[in-house]
């Protein structure tokens, strides 16, 4: 594994979830009306999991464990590995599902659930950022 790629990787993930913690207002009805704020929002999370599957796969690349079919899969090969927990995994492949969404069907995003996943479920990728710091410093 690549530290210092990880490590710019990890980066960019914090830069992406300070955009969107400093971009999403506390009220739902101001995402809804904003199309400025949901491009900001839905961009910097879509590239949040696109960084999380990337960091995922250079992790697994020095595992013994077969290589992922699919994005959502790069969490269940850590699980298995024993470096993420089952909810954590599980809270991961769900943000692949958003990220799919808002990359193939954009029209279709219901703003009121992103701005719900914002406000209690960011929190999902600092920690999976944790237990990647973690795992270079052993």
């Amino acid at each position: 594994m690549d530290r210092e790629v990880v490590e710019q990787k990890l980066e960019s993930l914090r830069r992406c979830l300070q955009r969107i913690e400093t971009k999403c207002p506390a009220d739902v009805d101001a995402l809804l009306t904003d199309y400025d704020l949901q491009d900001i929002i839905s961009l910097n999370f879509s590239r949040a999991v696109q960084l999380c599957v990337d960091i995922g796969a250079h992790l697994i690349s020095g595992l013994s464990v077969p290589p992922p079919e699919t994005m959502g899969q790069t969490f269940d090969r850590l699980e298995q590995a024993g470096m993420l927990t089952t909810t954590l995994a599980l809270k991961l492949k769900k943000a692949v599902g958003f990220r799919n969404i808002a990359v193939h069907n954009y029209d279709d995003i219901n703003w009121s659930i992103v701005h719900s996943i914002v406000k209690n479920h960011l929190a999902d990728f600092s920690e999976f950022a944790k237990v990647v710091a973690i795992k270079f410093d052993e």
